[in-house]
């Protein structure tokens, strides 16, 4: 209960920030041109949240335009399997990443698995992998990215 009440605040809190942002999508003119930047946590293997996730990617590319907007996704947890070719989003992740949007599998929790589960997960092609995805969110936020936790 109080991971979708967090997870709905955070949505009304990015959509009330948007609605008052000064960017149009699909700005051609150079002048003032800003990328926005956002990194999004995925930590849960909840398929309803992770199908939430994947529109909230969309719908930010649509409202500031695929090329004004950077964004990446660090999995971590059981949240890994979600950028899995077993994942059922495989497809959406798949058409995501030829827009440029980026997925990230933490290093850490890959090896965790090994060890405990003694399973090698098979991650979608072109998933990046870090040496540990928390960090890699704390040092993209120090970067500018806004940050988004479902």
């Amino acid at each position: 209960m109080i991971k979708k009440l967090t997870f709905i605040l955070s949505i009304i809190i990015i959509n009330a920030c948007a609605y008052h942002s000064p960017v149009v999508a699909n700005n051609n003119d150079n002048d003032g041109f800003e990328i926005h930047k956002l990194v999004i946590q995925m930590n849960t293997r909840d398929p309803e949240i992770q199908a939430e996730v994947l529109s909230n990617i969309v719908n930010v590319s649509k409202y500031y335009g695929v090329d004004n907007v950077e964004i990446e996704l660090v999995a971590y947890g059981p949240g890994i399997y979600f950028i899995t070719k077993q994942s059922e989003f495989r497809k959406r992740i798949e058409s995501l990443m030829m827009q440029d949007v980026t997925f990230t599998a933490c290093g850490d929790t890959l090896k965790t698995i090994k060890r405990t589960k003694g399973i090698d997960l098979d991650l979608i092609d072109d998933v990046v992998v870090v040496r540990n995805g928390v960090p890699r969110m704390m040092d993209l936020q120090q970067q500018g990215y806004s940050y988004l936790s479902p």
